[in-house]
């Protein structure tokens, strides 16, 4: 693949540095990011669809370049990001501050980059004669459980034809990665009785109890690291399970009756990571759940499911892979980390890959930063798809 040419690497940088410059923390709004998406891609005669949430502070966006009727690329970011909050930032982190060959700003590899690198191709894309269409998917609330672009995935799937594969532009260094695991996270309230610590056999410790039921979540992710199911091409290759926060008492003289946790599966995509979620609350009510309530009727455990999504699957077989192997043959493997590839393919039924600019090392980290060659990098990529979308 040739160098992309300076004016459109000039181009790109410049579109990044308006985006990073959207403070689209996720608990934030990201219209002013959409509409300027939607104003820039109106320039060049492309209408965008916009896909708002209930409260209308936030919206996915779709725009097709190229012919319909036939199904072509579709290319995914996410806008929101994670908070910069950290007192270690040496530059602002929602200003692109180049040093060194680097961008450093909050979303400049996860995931502005890929989004940057994608508009700055919109001039191109324009001016070819596309035998295949090319569609651009920015999402909201990606950092949050991937909970924004379900409704933008459901229209492309409704579509008479939808996306033959989905490019998910999550930071790999521009490698190809064919499978991501898939999450599934709960909230578990415990409910127990107060007194005072001295007659602690009288009431109901809800940390105790807590703690014997994270000890049996415990027991089940040793389970699947010592039984499976595996996938050796992930870098760990079987699900994962794990308490990740915990809260609960009021004084050390005080048998506490409350406590929360938060525990999490990271599942390989063909785990039923609902099926094990289910298996373990049973287990629970059936034992620690009952013996509480033989002594309070009022206690117990409470359980809440915060967030899930599907894990990726391997599209390497699927029909439009060859449109992505024809320009980088080399597939290096599968991550643990999550992305919006398990919506388009379990929900969309869109074969997906993940593929973008920059290191996953770098995201939601202090100095967050992507190299200026990644971004040639991506441009020539898509370049090289565009040369694709105009042959096939």
């Amino acid at each position: 693949m040739s160098k992309p040419n300076m004016s459109r690497l000039h181009h790109a940088i410049d579109l990044l540095g308006k985006l990073v410059a959207f403070d689209t923390t996720s608990k934030n709004s990201n219209l002013g990011l959409i509409h300027f998406v939607r104003d820039y891609l109106a320039q060049y005669g492309i209408e965008s669809t916009l896909f708002h949430d209930e409260t209308g502070e936030k919206a996915n966006l779709l725009a097709t370049i190229g012919p319909k009727g036939v199904p072509g690329i579709a290319l995914s970011g996410h806008t929101d990001v994670v908070p910069a909050l950290e007192n270690s930032w040496i530059s602002p982190a929602f200003e692109l501050t180049e040093r060194d060959g680097k961008l450093f700003g909050r979303g400049s590899a996860d995931m502005k980059g890929f989004s940057a690198c994608a508009l700055a191709m919109i001039p191109e894309l324009v001016k070819r004669d596309l035998a295949i269409p090319i569609h651009l998917c920015l999402s909201y609330d990606e950092e949050v459980g991937c909970i924004g672009v379900g409704s933008m995935v459901d229209h492309l799937a409704a579509m008479e034809t939808p996306p033959r594969i989905a490019v998910i532009g999550e930071p790999t260094d521009m490698k190809v990665i064919n499978g991501q695991k898939g999450k599934y996270s709960m909230r578990v309230t415990v409910t127990g009785t107060a007194g005072h610590s001295s007659f602690a056999p009288n009431h109901v410790n809800a940390i105790e109890y807590a703690s014997r039921a994270i000890n049996m979540i415990a027991d089940k992710a040793r389970d699947f690291e010592e039984n499976g199911p595996f996938d050796d091409d992930f870098t760990v290759p079987h699900s994962t399970m794990l308490t990740t926060t915990i809260g609960g008492g009021t004084a050390t003289n005080v048998t506490p009756d409350h406590c929360e946790f938060t525990f999490e599966i990271r599942h390989l995509p063909e785990h039923d990571a609902e099926a094990v979620i289910a298996d373990i609350q049973q287990a629970i009510m059936e034992t620690l759940d009952v013996e509480m309530k033989t002594k309070e009727p009022e206690t117990g455990f409470a359980w809440e499911k915060i967030f899930s999504y599907p894990g990726m699957g391997d599209c390497t077989d699927a029909p439009g892979f060859e449109l992505v192997s024809n320009i980088i043959p080399e597939i290096s493997g599968k991550v643990s980390y999550g992305s919006e590839g398990g919506v388009f393919e379990k929900q969309g039924n869109i074969p997906s890959i993940i593929c973008g600019p920059g290191s996953i090392k770098q995201a939601h980290k202090p100095n967050e930063f992507i190299e200026i060659s990644q971004i040639e990098e991506c441009l020539d990529f898509l370049e090289a798809l565009t040369d694709q979308a105009v042959a096939a």
